[in-house]
């Protein structure tokens, strides 16, 4: 029998509505710009009202930050169902690649004009802030459940979270900021393939 908790109705539609209103104030930033992005035309989009947008988010940049933690939770989840002979490092890599991906592939690859509204939002301040405050907590938790370490005492399995979430954040940067076509998810693996290999120097 699984370990994992059961959640209940309301719970799970809290969990909808939360991604729903997310995805929701994606698709209108590059619909209409950044800067014309209000919580409640979010809200209108999901069909709840700005009090309700209040409730699960305190600004349009925790919205849009949402979905980095939320990829993190199910990569986690992914991490702990990969066969057990998998190199560590390997079960990373794909683990965080599937979420990318599912994310990405209804939007598909932004236009010029959408990519200059993310690079955009990559330097707002308070974008910085909402996706620095994403919990890293069940990707330790499942690193260390794989490693046979100690989540809270043990250093370990958060280094290994910190640098995967870096290297996540790293790839994002790269894909948002060159206007040279990029394949997320293998440039995702060649980084963390280079990290397991101990980051050797760049082949000049």
């Amino acid at each position: 029998m699984s370990d994992e908790p059961v959640l209940g109705l309301r719970e799970r539609k809290k969990i909808d509505t939360r991604k729903a209103l997310s995805d929701a104030a994606v698709e209108l930033m590059y619909e209409r710009g950044l800067k014309n992005l209000v919580r409640e035309e979010i809200a209108a989009r999901v069909g709840v009202s700005p009090r309700t947008f209040g409730n699960y988010f305190a600004s349009k940049y925790e919205a849009l930050a949402y979905r980095l933690g939320d990829r993190i939770r199910r990569s986690a989840e992914l991490l702990r169902a990969r066969p057990a002979q998998e190199p560590l490092w390997t079960a990373i890599a794909e683990a965080m690649v599937e979420p990318l991906w599912a994310d990405g592939a209804p939007f598909g690859r932004p236009t010029r004009e959408q990519l200059v509204e993310l690079r955009k939002l990559s330097l707002v301040p308070e974008m910085q802030e909402a996706m620095a405050r994403a919990s890293i907590d069940d990707l330790v938790d499942a690193i260390a459940a794989r490693t046979g370490t100690d989540a809270r005492n043990d250093l370990y399995p958060r280094l290994v979270a910190r640098i995967t979430v870096t290297a996540v954040n790293a790839v994002m940067d790269r894909y948002v900021h060159t206007d040279e076509p990029v394949k997320i998810p293998d440039l995702l693996r060649e980084v963390i393939t280079s990290i397991s290999e101990g980051l050797p120097p760049p082949e000049r």
